[in-house]
């Protein structure tokens, strides 16, 4: 008895315990990752013009950055970000604020070493010096100050005109078909919190109840021809 006992707590624990892993296991399942990107080597980049230190691998046919410490690569209207070039990839719930200061032009340029009209000799930084200088270039403004990124007899643009292109490419962004499929399907999983108007009534019906026994209890009004004690004791 006690055998079929202990044998049967320990096929409990077993099938008890595998719970959590598959739970994990179901939720990353819910947001589905990006295929791998096959290096034979560290890429290397090119800093991208008009922009606070985006960098861009040239070499691959998919949009992979890096930036601020993160390799970032948009899929199916969706974003995701790795310390890794080549694996590690999570879910980024955002557009990163980079994006919109990225010309989506870039490739064509790149390929005919010219941005907008002026000679754009840019460097192709290996991933080894990527990496030991990257913050340092961000502190020290190197490639706007020092190179200007490389373009020849090129003036940055003026800050208006580098918002009003963040608007326009935000617009653009949020039109493509794939972007818009991919917030359709995140939608219902975001739980709208309930607002001051949508708790208002909950809140009016609580003081009501509040207020409800007061207003209802019954007043005892005096019997007839009876007089409360002291009424009348100093007319004797």
């Amino acid at each position: 008895m006690k055998k079929l006992l202990c044998s049967t707590i320990l096929l409990a624990l077993a099938i008890l315990v595998p719970i959590p892993t598959m739970a994990g296991v179901n939720i990353s399942i819910g947001i589905p990752l990006p295929p791998p990107i096959v290096f034979e080597s560290p890429p290397a980049v090119i800093v991208l013009p008009d922009t606070s230190d985006v960098y861009v691998v040239p070499d691959v046919n998919v949009d992979l950055f890096f930036w601020n410490g993160w390799w970032w690569r948009p899929w199916e209207g969706g974003w995701y970000r790795s310390r890794y070039y080549d694996r590690g990839w999570a879910y980024y719930n955002n557009v990163p604020r980079f994006y919109f200061d990225v010309d989506p032009g870039w490739r064509g340029y790149y390929r005919d070493h010219n941005w907008y009209g002026h000679r754009w000799n840019y460097e192709r930084i290996p991933n080894q010096r990527l990496q030991q200088n990257w913050r340092s270039w961000h502190n020290n403004r190197y490639w706007k100050r020092q190179g200007t990124w490389g373009v020849q007899s090129y003036q940055p643009r003026p800050k208006q005109q580098r918002q009003e292109l963040r608007n326009q490419r935000r617009q653009q962004y949020q039109q493509r078909p794939e972007v818009q499929q991919h917030q359709r399907q995140r939608q219902p999983q975001v739980q709208k919190p309930r607002g001051p108007q949508q708790r208002q009534p909950q809140v009016q019906r609580q003081q009501q109840k509040r207020q409800q026994p007061q207003a209802q209890q019954p007043q005892h009004a005096q019997p007839k021809g009876k007089r409360e004690r002291g009424e009348g004791e100093d007319r004797k």
